[in-house]
């Protein structure tokens, strides 16, 4: 009866172009890279990953993650309340506390196994039965499952839309008000206005809780963020970011003050209920966070926004003959080239697969219905010259000479 019911539901997936599959790829992440039974076994000209500088792939990360598995071995054994928690998990989080020191006082940072933990961990635990949650509504599938699990009541706000927002706030009786509110929204490449949510949390006795796991490493002179970029200062911030993406390795943090932080050691489900990353991994992170704030780093940022640029360049000139499709307003390496029907996307997802270039189609729930798109992403690994055949297969793809 099961197997039947599950059946019948992938069926429906499939006629609604909305079965996701997965794909093993077969080489580093990188720019160019293999993946199973695709493409006559040729690499595929990838524009998918996070890897946003390239550091995944990097060297010098490589040789701290052996180097970091002769010092500490394979795994931590253990939760980090337990006996887990060892000399590189404490030094990545000193680390980004001092990163994190200028933006929000006497910061103290708690290093998690992924974002999506990090951010059940707060949603949960800050959002007793004495607050509120008020949540854009594109946020984070993580944050969005947080605040369901979470006790507290939960506002949704139409995206960006603060007046909406400010609304909610004045009319708010709980004595707890918590903002929470991706950073960069990992769908549209957008950047919240966070000035202007945290001048709501100053007005209304609130807290501004951001997801920056699109931002860190990206954003900001230093590569350290959505706060550095905006020069933002409170004792009301907390921020969570993740290793995973620009950084290049794994995991996440919360950066807060340090009853914050303690309050989550305390009660944050999971956090204190998963055995700690590997303190290899916590070792390469380090030497991927110096990287970051490197000249090195300030270079590959530099890269970027010039592909950025070229590629939104290229778009627009595209768009123009094409106006059913639009191009989202993202300042940043997430450039979606949004559609409209899941089965359009797909098909030119799989058009340009033909021609050696992976760029996935996001469907709902991921996105909203009506908004399928491609989720083009750069690399500061990346060339002009990849940039440029992607798009000359875009216009192949859409009709145009190239």
């Amino acid at each position: 009866m099961l197997i039947a019911h599950i059946n019948r539901q992938l069926l429906e997936l499939d006629a609604a172009a909305l079965r996701r599959r997965l794909r093993v790829a077969e080489s580093p992440c990188d720019p160019l890279q293999a993946f199973e039974g695709e493409h006559g076994g040729q690499a595929l000209l990838a524009f998918c990953s996070n890897d946003y500088l390239g550091l995944a792939h990097h060297g010098a990360l490589a040789q701290a993650m052996a180097e970091g598995a002769r010092l500490w071995g394979t795994g931590s054994g253990a939760s980090h309340l337990v006996s887990g928690h060892m000399r590189p998990h404490a030094q990545v989080e000193d680390l980004i506390a001092r990163w994190f020191a200028p933006h929000i006082p006497h910061a103290r940072a708690l290093l998690m196994c992924s974002g999506y933990m990090a951010n059940l961990a707060l949603t949960t635990a800050l959002g007793d039965g004495s607050a509120t949650l008020f949540c854009d509504k594109l946020n984070h599938a993580s944050l969005i499952d947080g605040a369901r699990l979470a006790d507290a009541e939960v506002k949704r706000y139409a995206h960006g839309r603060l007046d909406v927002l400010a609304q909610q706030l004045a009319a708010c009786t709980t004595p707890l008000k918590l903002i929470v509110t991706d950073a960069v929204f990992s769908m549209d490449g957008d950047i919240a206005d966070l000035p202007a949510l945290l001048k709501l949390a100053e007005a209304h006795d609130a807290w501004l809780i951001l997801d920056d796991a699109h931002g860190l490493g990206v954003l900001g002179e230093h590569g350290h963020g959505a706060l550095e970029h905006f020069k933002l200062h409170s004792e009301r911030l907390i921020c969570m970011g993740t290793l995973g993406k620009a950084a290049g390795v794994s995991g996440a943090f919360v950066a807060a003050h340090p009853a914050i932080i303690e309050w989550l050691i305390q009660k944050a489900r999971s956090f204190i209920y998963t055995t700690a990353m590997p303190p290899a991994v916590a070792h390469t992170i380090l030497a991927s966070l110096k990287v970051i704030e490197s000249p090195e780093g300030r270079a590959r940022r530099t890269r970027l926004m010039g592909l950025i640029e070229q590629l939104r360049t290229g778009l627009r000139a595209l768009l123009a003959a094409q106006p059913a499709w639009t191009l989202g307003e993202s300042a940043t390496a997430i450039q979606p080239l949004i559609v409209g029907d899941n089965e359009t996307a797909l098909r030119l997802s799989a058009t340009l697969r033909q021609q050696g270039i992976y760029v996935p189609a996001m469907r709902p729930p991921t996105v909203p219905q009506g908004t399928a798109r491609l989720r083009i992403t750069l690399s500061a690994a990346h060339t002009p010259a990849q940039v440029q055949r992607l798009l000359l297969a875009l216009a192949q793809a859409m009709g145009e000479p190239a």
